[in-house]
């Protein structure tokens, strides 16, 4: 069994979950497209760097991770089409995508999320010290949000989906409860939230570009995590807020429900009473850890081999 998967290089989480899955299965892992099985578009804009050919002669495995509005019309509706001809099997990350998916093609469709990699994600147990470290006031309450809040095109636009209104506020609603406040944000096209805060006078810290062991490190400082966006595949923050005992509150949207308890996930007019709960989130986080998850999938890339053969 030979599997290429596609690139992207695009200094996003999926090209960490890429590179750890190739990592751990060289043995049939290629980077040589002509000998592969299958190739796996981990990523669908990818499908475009593939030569038709080969998409044509190859069994085809294409993770999406969730649908956009825009997907589901005009030009994004229509790329759909144009990818979905050379599929042979669907995959993505939640029952949520599922269903978006669903509405689009008759094609099988496997629900699989990724993992955690349980050895750069995990529970420090000295978070006055490591607030020290990163200059963060050791009394405040500190919320974090480690994903983009604002759109490429010109670095000022909300990204909606990611909900950065939703994100401030729930923040405005803390910052009344908690008045030493401060809001801790990482990686790029943080520009929305950043205006937002300093027009609401709500102290900041924002970390640009860290390493994963920093990232790690962060979590661990944090009194809350907010997730509050209206349509997500994962987010990955979720399993690595479960697997370093980060409290955390989220909505509806992607892995939560897989993850956290039904009273940690929040709407809009409940978002006052979601509590995280820990234990019940670590418990879960077990089943994806980083192995486990990967043999989870080299289980379904074996099984399609075996339907192909």
């Amino acid at each position: 069994m030979k599997i290429y998967v596609s690139n992207l290089n695009e200094s996003w989480i999926v090209d960490r979950l890429r590179n750890e899955w190739i990592d751990e299965n060289d043995k049939f892992s290629t980077d040589d497209i002509k000998e592969a099985d299958i190739i796996w578009i981990i990523s669908p804009w990818t499908w475009k760097k593939i030569p038709k050919r080969h998409l044509k002669n190859k069994y085809v495995f294409c993770t999406i991770h969730h649908l956009e509005e825009n997907d589901f019309k005009g030009p994004g509706k229509k790329e759909f089409f144009k990818r979905d001809r050379y599929v042979n099997m669907y995959h993505t990350i939640s029952q949520n995508s599922y269903k978006q998916i669903d509405e689009m093609t008759d094609k099988k469709i496997e629900i699989l999320p990724f993992w955690v990699n349980e050895k750069q994600f995990f529970h420090i147990d000295n978070k006055e010290k490591l607030r020290r470290k990163y200059n963060l006031p050791t009394n405040s309450f500190i919320i974090g949000s480690f994903q983009r809040d604002t759109e490429g095109k010109d670095l000022k636009t909300p990204k909606m989906i990611k909900g950065p209104d939703r994100f401030i506020e729930i923040v405005k609603n803390k910052s009344e409860q908690y008045p030493d406040l401060t809001i801790l944000l990482t990686g790029k096209r943080r520009a929305y939230i950043i205006s937002k805060l300093e027009e609401l006078n709500i102290k900041y810290r924002y970390f640009e570009m860290i390493e994963l062991d920093e990232l790690n490190e962060l979590y661990n400082c944090l009194d809350l995590y907010i997730v509050s966006s209206r349509i997500e595949g994962g987010p990955q923050a979720i399993f690595e807020c479960a697997i370093t005992k980060t409290n955390i509150i989220s909505t509806d949207v992607g892995i939560a429900r897989e993850i956290l308890s039904e009273n940690s996930i929040f709407n809009m007019e409940n978002f006052e009473n979601a509590v995280p709960d820990i234990e019940t989130a670590y418990t879960n986080v077990q089943k994806y850890t980083k192995n486990k998850g990967i043999e989870r999938f080299n289980s379904l890339f074996y099984k399609i081999i075996n339907e192909i053969q």
